[in-house]
Order: C-alpha cells, then structure tokens, then sequence
C-alpha cells in the first residue's frame, strides 16, 4: 500500500516553476527571432517575472482566494511583458516576434504535432477581422 501512495504522489503533474516557463519561453523564442545575448538576457528577466507574478496568482486561484480583479493583473503582466519585448527588439526582430506569437496562439509550431497531414488537408489561416466574418451565403447562427 505505501508503494502505491508513492507512485501515486510521483506520477502527480508537477507544477513547473517561474525559472523552467521562463527559460522554456526563450529557448522557443529564440528559434524564431535572432536575439543578441543582451537581449536575450532582459527578455528572459521579463519573462521570469511575469510567470513568478502569474503564479502567484493561479496560486491564489486555486485556493478560492481569487478575484477578478487577479484574472485581469495576470492578463495585464502578460501584455505588459510583451510591450516591452517589442520595445527592445529592432526591425525584423520584431515581425519574427509578431509571427512567434501568432504561433504560439495557434498552439506553438505546426512541425513537432504528431499525426498524418497531407498538403490537402491544410486549410487557409485566416488572422485579424477577416477570420471572424462568415462565408458568403452562410446564415448567422440564430436564424
């Protein structure tokens, strides 16, 4: 019985900590976009940051202690942490940032997912206002 207590609290997800998001977070970035060590060196401090601060908060949340006001300070130092990366990054460090992120909102990078993808199955990835208006002839949903 207490052989199967410890393999039940081993298996248990472990929570990564602020340190391993925020080196994972660079190492990703840093394949897309082309950093000098300076850079790298203060992105990796925001990230840092941001992850110990958000949580903190995810922290707080899961014990019934949290507010809205806390979900909007963890959507806020996420916004915050990528204005200033833009701050720091020069010309088409910045597109390949925009690009990263685009990736990353897809769900990160479309070579390491698994499965057969023939290129027919590929379909068109449609950003900005334009994904969000309905094909031609295609009745709103509450008709």
């Amino acid at each position: 019985m207490i052989f199967g207590l410890i393999s039940f609290v081993n298996a248990q997800p472990k929570t990564p900590t602020a340190v391993e998001l925020a080196t994972k977070s660079i190492t990703a970035m840093e394949k897309k976009v082309k950093l000098n060590p300076t850079q790298r060196s203060i992105i990796y401090n925001y990230t840092l940051d941001m992850y110990t601060q958000q949580l903190e908060l995810s922290k707080k949340q899961q014990a019934g202690n949290g507010s809205e006001d806390d979900t909007a300070k963890f959507y806020k130092l996420q916004n915050q942490t990528v204005q200033n990366i833009r701050n720091l990054l020069k010309g088409d460090q910045q597109t390949d940032y925009d690009a990263f992120l685009e990736e990353q909102l897809r769900g990160g990078d479309k070579k390491k997912k698994k499965g057969k993808h023939s290129k027919d199955d590929d379909d068109e990835v449609v950003t900005g206002i334009s994904g969000l208006k309905l094909p031609a002839g295609t009745p709103p949903a509450n008709q």
